[in-house]
């Protein structure tokens, strides 16, 4: 009875409030919100309500709550084992005739202060697209990806990733952009317009990073989008468990914000 009630809130959610959001609104509301998702937001949260209290008892169980939470979210052992249950594996890919287009979603780049493109710890995106089209896997390569910053000017990801790719003397002819995308839903709505526009059948190869999949895919089946996932940029969940697993760093503590943010994005892309 608890499940059901439950599910009927969210319909009554989806009809009521989300029917007035949007595209622009959901776009600035979602960049806003990020801030509330986020581990340090909590433990900082959990301090400064605990450097205020007067109440001792509660101070230490809020102390001793934030400092497991940072324990937790910077010990690479727990991420993995996320990882592991998250992450979307490989479909292997058939051997005879290449698929039509391997769709490539942003993120792996972006604008230095100059105004120049430059690379990013995602572009593991890109080395794959390369890979997928020199090998013949892909005839074609969609790059799908405009300006995702809140306050944006005129760079465009996908215009700088055509660029690259002519560097690597991949023919015009074989690269399709999609330069207007702000977000994931985006990505699928005008990658589906341009592919049918271009007389490119399905299925195609969606490449993304792996903790990223699992939400693109959804996106991907809402739209109407036939895709293989072939994920890459694998962050976590790929070494063996080791005595360093144990061992807290940062790093450990940043990729569980992107983990923590598809997580919340695949609860919204249920609702709306």
């Amino acid at each position: 009875m608890q499940f059901y009630s439950l599910k009927n809130e969210f319909i009554l959610v989806k009809k009521v409030f989300l029917p007035q959001i949007g595209p622009d609104m959901f776009f600035v509301l979602s960049k806003l919100l990020l801030i509330f998702i986020f581990p340090l937001t909590w433990i900082l949260t959990l301090l400064i309500i605990a450097i205020i209290t007067k109440n001792q008892k509660l101070k230490r169980r809020l102390l001793i709550l934030s400092a497991a939470l940072l324990l937790f979210f910077s010990t690479p052992f727990f991420l993995d084992q996320f990882a592991k249950l998250w992450d979307i594996p490989a479909v292997p890919l058939k051997n005879t005739e290449p698929y039509s287009c391997a769709i490539v979603l942003g993120g792996f780049s972006g604008e230095d202060g100059n105004g120049n493109g430059f690379f990013n710890d995602k572009a593991d995106r890109f080395i794959q697209a390369l890979k997928l089209f020199t090998t013949g896997t892909v005839s074609h390569i969609l790059v799908s990806s405009g300006n995702g910053t809140l306050l944006h000017d005129k760079f465009a990801e996908a215009d700088w990733v055509k660029t690259q790719l002519q560097q690597f003397k991949i023919p015009d002819s074989a690269v399709l952009i999609e330069n207007r995308s702000r977000n994931t839903i985006e990505n699928a709505a005008f990658s589906k317009s341009i592919l049918k526009a271009n007389h490119l059948q399905p299925q195609y190869i969606l490449v993304t990073s792996a903790f990223h999949m699992r939400r693109a895919l959804g996106i991907c089946k809402k739209t109407g989008l036939d895709v293989i996932p072939y994920p890459c940029n694998y962050l976590a969940g790929q070494r063996n468990t080791a005595p360093d697993s144990f061992v807290p760093d940062s790093e450990t503590f940043f990729k569980w914000t992107l983990y923590i943010k598809e997580v919340v994005g695949v609860i919204v892309n249920y609702l709306i």
